[in-house]
């Protein structure tokens, strides 16, 4: 049986979606009336097609009722526990309290330093704190939650007088559940609540909202020959299943968030492939997240091996990925970040 994907395409911004959606010739993405789009790409394993949403109704039923029920997906509001999308992407900012990480690892091991780092995303326009304690770059082997939860408990004790909105990265349930005492607001596994069999049960206890992230393999092994049918369906489809999961295990609330894991076991046509079609994980009907921050990709399009000179590379990655409704963006460089958002935002939303 054939199975059909829908991916909004086409996109207009500012004034000129407010007038196409007027004349009722556009669908809002998101319920947001200054990103709307006029085209659907509808996809199969074996080819794809692009048609304007007037045409929609010429298809046969059974297309027409699965892209329908798409497109109510597409532009529903997406509604998050003290979160708001409305304004244009949500900016997680990246606090590794690590000595390993690829690309900040070591610098903010110190709590006063990585509350200062804290501080220093907030004023920047960072609206999510993201701490992870934990490197997960490929190679990396895994820590002993008693070692990791020592590294994040001093830094989070610090950091969540801020009163600001706290996510933690953690494969652990014994961390997650530990993270729910201490306020955070949300739990970021990268390995999509696959490495901890417990993970499920912990999230369904205390209702804490989470990121399904995607990741094939583990960080030691995800890297060595990453291999797909079709990566972006796949991923799709794992999506799918992961959330039907969920919901078997009992987990009814709708705040999660998904992340199709740019650079966890995926080469360079493989995140491409991901990056230029993101849109299509908006019918799934959560909010979309990616992490593009400083990431291999850039290295391999533009020969800059030093992370720290990727931040060019990351603004237009992100640009792009924000001129395709994606609803968060986790980065290292929240100031050159937010500010291209800033500018592409008074240019093209006029």
């Amino acid at each position: 049986m054939t199975k059909y994907y829908t991916r909004a395409c086409n996109f207009y911004y500012g004034n000129s979606s407010k007038k196409k959606l007027e004349k009722k010739l556009s669908i809002p993405l998101h319920g947001n009336r200054d990103i709307s789009f006029d085209h659907v790409e509808i996809i199969t394993r074996n080819k794809k097609r692009k048609i304007h949403i007037k045409k929609i109704k010429f298809l046969s039923k059974k297309i027409r009722l699965k892209i329908q029920l798409d497109l109510k997906l597409i532009s529903k509001k997406k509604k998050f526990k003290k979160l708001n999308f409305s304004n244009g992407p949500v900016i997680m900012g990246i606090i590794n309290v690590t000595p390993d990480s690829f690309s900040d690892g070591g610098k903010y091991k110190n709590s006063n330093l990585a509350l200062r780092r804290a501080k220093s995303l907030i004023s920047q326009g960072c609206k999510i704190i993201d701490i992870g304690a934990e490197s997960t770059r490929p190679g990396a082997k895994e820590i002993k939650k008693n070692i990791e939860w020592s590294r994040i408990f001093p830094a989070l004790k610090k950091i969540k007088k801020l009163k600001h909105f706290i996510s933690l990265d953690t494969r652990k349930s014994w961390i997650m559940e530990k993270a729910f005492t201490n306020k955070v607001n949300l739990i970021n596994d990268v390995s999509g609540l696959n490495h901890d069999i417990n993970s499920i049960n912990v999230l369904r206890k205390y209702r804490i909202p989470f990121v399904i992230n995607h990741m094939q393999g583990t960080p030691i092994t995800m890297q060595k020959k990453p291999y797909y049918k079709n990566a972006l369906l796949d991923i799709y489809d794992y999506f799918e299943k992961k959330i039907r999961q969920i919901r078997k295990k009992g987990i009814n609330h709708n705040n999660i968030i998904l992340d199709p894991g740019i650079g966890f076991g995926k080469n360079l046509k493989h995140n491409i492939t991901l990056i230029s079609n993101i849109s299509l994980f908006h019918s799934l009907g959560f909010p979309v997240l990616v992490g593009l921050s400083r990431k291999r990709f850039i290295k391999d399009i533009s020969g800059k091996n030093d992370s720290k000179e990727r931040i060019g590379g990351t603004v237009s990655a992100c640009i792009y990925a924000m001129m395709q409704g994606v609803q968060l963006l986790r980065v290292h460089d929240v100031n050159e970040v937010n500010q291209s958002i800033k500018v592409f935002k008074s240019l093209k939303f006029k």
